[in-house]
């Protein structure tokens, strides 16, 4: 770990010298992009990298030195874990909420809702790790809520979110996937109701997403920020909290009238 973690820093401290470089969720990689280019109609001389992974992963890197400068989250408990450790310069804020959805890449008769994945004709079901990607632990709340049993022999688990949705339509015969994902151009062949259906909220805890700024100013990364490398980050972190941004994630399915 220590040495992937000097490469990134090796890295951070070359190429990607006058970036900003944010570290997030898997699910918010369908957001992100558009995210980005309204930024930059405000920001256009601000670079901004994105790095993606599980929540869970992401913080062991960032627990490691990894020089990422923003976390976004698929959960509040990853932020405030780094927050009580002392490692972000902002408390954990809620920037969306999320939704989890299932989807397939056949038509299904989707009238049973979550109880579906009992059918004799669903023998993969995708799922994203529920130690580390907090889309994962959502679903599992949900089915064990729905009092599904017995079918964790049926679970293909993928490392990320974005990764369950390639599984829910290639080797899976249906997946637990972030309702985000359904809204990018690429997935407009699967229609709601006949390929995926949003799971009903009320069976898993309101997936609150969280946002914080990472606090180099114990480890090498914190020398090479400057001033206007600071003003960069703060700028791109207000904007995700911002009128804008959030027309942007409700667009991609995410819920944004209780984020501050």
């Amino acid at each position: 770990m220590k040495k992937i973690v000097l490469a990134l820093m090796i890295l951070y401290s070359s190429i990607f010298a006058g970036e900003i470089i944010v570290a997030a969720a898997a699910n918010v990689t369908y957001a992100l992009n558009k995210l980005v280019k309204e930024f930059n109609k405000t920001n256009p001389d601000t670079k901004v990298q994105i790095i993606l992974g599980s929540s869970g992963k992401l913080v062991s890197q960032i627990e490691n030195g990894a020089p990422f400068d923003i976390f976004m989250s698929a959960d509040m408990k990853f932020p405030q874990a780094l927050f009580d450790k002392k490692i972000t310069k902002t408390t954990p804020v809620i920037y969306a909420q999320g939704a989890l959805a299932m989807l397939s890449s056949k038509e299904l008769d989707y009238s049973k809702g979550i109880n579906i994945v009992n059918d004799s004709s669903i023998s993969k079901i995708a799922i994203a790790n529920p130690k580390t990607a907090p889309y994962g632990a959502a679903a599992v709340e949900a089915i064990k809520n729905a009092k599904i049993t017995g079918i964790e022999n049926k679970f293909v688990f993928a490392e990320s979110i974005s990764q369950a949705v390639t599984y829910a339509t290639t080797a899976a015969d249906i997946g637990f996937v972030a309702k985000s994902s359904l809204y990018e151009d690429s997935m407009s062949a699967y229609k709601e109701n006949k390929h995926w259906i949003t799971v009903d909220p009320k069976l898993y805890s309101a997936i609150e997403q969280g946002i914080v700024i990472i606090d180099h100013s114990n480890n090498l990364v914190g020398l090479i920020n400057d001033n206007k490398k600071e003003e960069e980050i703060k700028a791109f972190y207000d904007f995700i909290l911002s009128d804008r941004a959030k027309k942007i994630f409700t667009d991609y399915g995410y819920i944004t009238k209780w984020v501050n």
